[in-house]
């Protein structure tokens, strides 16, 4: 028989099955296996699956092929699995399945009396075939709580009997929509939660028990299901209770309404106190002499087809899905391996503390010297704040920007300054003679309306390389949180002295401008000639009250003059004292921002090379700082994270182990088979 392709899962491709035919005789007789299903090919891969399942892979985001039985409240679910396993489970009214029971059948011919195992809560109970149903009840209320409330973690009842399936099932708690006496009032959402969380991978097989008293489309599992497999092809549909209402029931599992992509199957449960025998027998005489059921296709009734579909699709999803989850473990494996190698040493003396913290020091220098120095950010390529080099130019040119915007000079103000100036410090002495202290009292003027420019630079400047330091140094200590506190506070006192270093020597600088006039720059006398150049012409239009007054000076653009003929008296001297302290000014300005840039980059170097370490280390080892010591307190989260990434790679070695050994036994099936 050929089923739907479920996502490159299931397949009509694999042939594992020995296609031993289902013989089926009348009560009385001694009846063979439910399905001949033990092959050396399907136990090694259910085994497989078994045992990642066991490991608990799935909290890995590793889905596993299961058959996930689901129904309404009374459908029939533990009597078909009744029927398939051959034993009784628990019955009654309500929900008789509150927890997933996790059904492992494992067919054995050499044993004559059945092997039952209930695995729950890191607990392993043999218990034997009469009382099986009592030990579940009593494992369930361990579980679950007394009462009839439900729980998501499972109950595993292991099944070891000549003649059964090779099949692993899980049995989901029955749907209701009406919380009864006992049960909680979210009963519903609860059961549709635990059912959701089964059904919706793409490697789960839902087989679905509906109850031939009910119409299909009705279903509440139908529903489910639909919501996950719309398109049915991971579907198959077993129903039950066929011999309560055969009318019609040919007509639904033929024109299939709801989308079974796998096909239904009908069967007939146990009854009362019948035998497993019994119940067979009674089965396939209903299907074969009934008016109206015997009218349905053989290859859609009894229990052993249902086996046998159910056999041959876990083999064929197992088969298929298998290589993804061994792609799964290794690439989970792999990753989680690389971030546990990524934690930090778990130090366990002074001398590994101090060693850590040592390299922690080094690494915080070599990314700064990178950072701040060498215009380097391959550390930090999409964080432009980081770029730390083109940042600090940026700053520097808006000061440079500020301050040559600064003393500037409206153009009917032109030459009014140096007049006034020059008017207020007049002595006996010769004309026409510029004196010193002229030239100084105007420097001074315009040095101390400039003067906040510089200490708001450093100031800037300074604030925006404490982020960096702190972004650097908190990265390289995220592994020792308990030192961030004190690097951190290291990193801002350090900072802070920088920049009253800064803020004294801008000051210094400030003094020095305002105290002396000096330059060796030649350019200086060449640009105070260009511009005195410029004096004759001026001149010309000051003495001559009808020549027109506008005037394009070179430095200043142009202006109308006209208003300075009234200073006839003191205009050249004024002109001149301007164009000397225009070409001194360039200078002046030029050495603020030289000097600043220079001044910046050796105090940096010096931070970094000289001043952070040991900055660090004396806050560090105060009393506040608690000593290298506390690099031997592992952090909360770190020691969480270690060990949660050990118990995974734990996890995934064991798995890894566990099909890397399925595939060797299927090897020597392979070559046992070629040979």
């Amino acid at each position: 028989m050929a089923y739907q392709n479920t996502n490159g899962c299931i397949s009509d491709s694999i042939e594992i099955l020995d296609p031993k035919p289902l013989a089926v005789v009348a009560s009385g007789v001694v009846h063979p296996p439910i399905v001949a299903s033990f092959n050396d090919r399907i136990r090694p891969l259910l085994d497989c699956i078994d045992k990642l399942r066991h490991l608990n892979i799935m909290q890995e985001g590793i889905q596993l092929p299961t058959i996930v039985v689901v129904g309404d409240q009374s459908s029939g679910k533990s009597s078909v699995l009744e029927s398939l396993a051959g034993i009784s489970l628990p019955r009654g009214q309500g929900i008789c399945t509150r927890v997933p029971l996790v059904m492992r059948l494992q067919n054995d011919p050499n044993i004559t009396a059945p092997n039952l195992q209930l695995e729950y809560n890191n607990k392993s109970l043999p218990v034997d075939e009469i009382g099986i149903a009592d030990a579940i009840i009593l494992a369930t209320d361990e579980i679950a709580g007394h009462g009839k409330g439900i729980s998501n973690n499972p109950l595993t009842l292991v099944v070891k009997k000549n003649g059964v399936p090779d099949l692993t099932m899980v049995d989901l708690p029955g749907i209701t929509r009406v919380a009864v006496q006992g049960q909680p009032e979210d009963i519903y959402e609860q059961v549709y939660d635990i059912i959701m969380k089964y059904i919706v991978p793409e490697e789960s097989i839902i087989l679905n028990v509906l109850s031939a008293t009910v119409d299909f489309p009705t279903c509440e599992s139908i529903r489910m299901s639909q919501k996950v497999d719309k398109t049915g092809e991971r579907t198959l549909a077993v129903v039950t209770k066929a011999d309560k209402a055969p009318e019609g029931l040919l007509e639904k599992v033929t024109a299939d309404e709801v989308n079974i992509g796998l096909g239904y199957v009908c069967v007939r449960n146990r009854i009362g106190n019948e035998s497993y025998e019994e119940a067979r027998s009674d089965e396939q005489r209903l299907f074969s002499t009934h008016p109206l059921l015997s009218k349905i296709d053989k290859s859609m009734v009894s229990v052993p087809i249902l086996a046998q579909k159910l056999v041959r699709i876990q083999a064929s999803i197992i088969s298929k899905c298998l290589p993804e989850i061994v792609r799964k473990i290794n690439d989970r494996l792999a990753v989680n391996l690389a971030e546990l190698n990524r934690l930090p040493q778990h130090l366990t003396s002074v001398a590994e503390a101090l060693t850590a913290f040592m390299r922690i020091l080094s690494s915080s220098k070599d990314s700064l010297k990178k950072i701040l120095l060498s215009g380097e950010f391959d550390e930090y390529p999409d964080d432009k704040e980081m770029h730390s080099a083109a940042r600090i130019v940026e700053i520097l040119n808006q000061y440079s920007n500020e301050l040559h915007s600064k003393n500037f000079e409206k153009a009917d103000e032109f030459l009014m300054e140096e007049i006034m100036v020059l008017q207020e410090t007049k002595g006996i002495g010769l004309p026409n003679f510029l004196p010193r202290a002229v030239f100084l009292n105007v420097l001074q003027r315009k040095v101390k309306e400039i003067a906040a420019s510089p200490e708001d630079f450093v100031g800037k400047l300074w604030n925006y390389l404490e982020r960096v330091v702190i972004i650097v140094l908190m990265y390289h200590c995220e592994n020792y949180p308990q030192l961030q506190s004190s690097t951190r506070r290291a990193a801002q006192n350090l900072i802070a002295k920088k920049k009253n270093e800064s803020v004294d020597w801008v000051r210094e600088i400030i003094g020095m401008e305002k105290l002396t006039d000096y330059t060796c720059n030649p350019d200086y006398l060449t640009t105070y000639s260009k511009f005195m150049a410029q004096q004759h012409t001026f001149m010309e239009i000051m003495n001559d009250h009808g020549k027109y007054s506008m005037i394009n000076l070179e430095g200043v653009g142009e202006i109308d003059v006209g208003h300075l003929r009234k200073h006839l008296d003191v205009v050249q001297q004024a002109f001149d004292l301007k164009m000397r302290m225009m070409a001194y000014w360039k200078i002046v300005l030029m050495r603020l921002v030289d000097s600043m840039a220079l001044h910046i980059m050796f105090s940096i170097r010096n931070m970094i090379n000289k001043e952070m370490e040991n900055e660090i280390i004396q806050d560090l080892m105060a009393p506040h700082g608690g000593g290298i010591e506390r690099m031997l307190d592992e952090s909360p989260l770190v020691a969480e994270k270690r060990n949660r990434l050990k118990k995974s790679v734990k996890l995934l070695k064991e798995s890894k182990e566990v099909v890397a050994n399925i595939m060797d036994r299927i090897s020597l099936y392979d070559d046992h088979e070629s040979d």
